[in-house]
């Protein structure tokens, strides 16, 4: 069990990553000015291949979050184990966000996206709230 659990920490620090960076690439083609084809392409080939390799990872960080979950029943049942079911809701709002992202990339692609580069520095604080949670959830158990 102690191997799932370091692998899932492992792919769920990496998944972050991705999260972390992804929507500061938003912020730079937010900004890039209009005419400037070369930088906002590269920006561009840089999300797409961000998103490629996060996606992956996201998922397996699920799966062994799973495996943990329910093969081995951590939180499962129980009193005391209310914390599971808040880390359960981040983790959907998680992939909701990794879903919204995808969305944005899209947008940019098609060039429709008009956030600007504002809303994109706010948007990149929604995953370190949640990973501040899910932290806390975790460690402290708190219900």
């Amino acid at each position: 069990m102690l191997w799932i659990k370091a692998l899932h920490i492992v792919f769920m620090a990496s998944w972050f990553a991705g999260l972390f960076y992804l929507p500061r690439i938003f912020v730079n083609l937010a900004m890039v000015p209009p005419g400037s084809l070369a930088e906002r392409q590269r920006l561009l080939l840089m999300a797409r291949k961000l998103y490629r390799f996060m996606t992956p990872l996201g998922a397996i960080a699920l799966a062994l979050g799973l495996w943990l979950w329910l093969g081995y029943g951590i939180g499962l049942t129980g009193p005391g184990n209310g914390w599971m079911h808040a880390k359960l809701l981040i983790v959907l709002l998680l992939i909701a966000y990794h879903a919204w992202c995808r969305q944005l990339l899209a947008r940019f692609e098609q060039d429709q996206e008009r956030h600007g580069h504002v809303w994109f520095r706010w948007f990149n604080e929604a995953p370190v709230l949640m990973l501040l949670a899910t932290v806390i959830l975790v460690v402290v158990k708190p219900f």
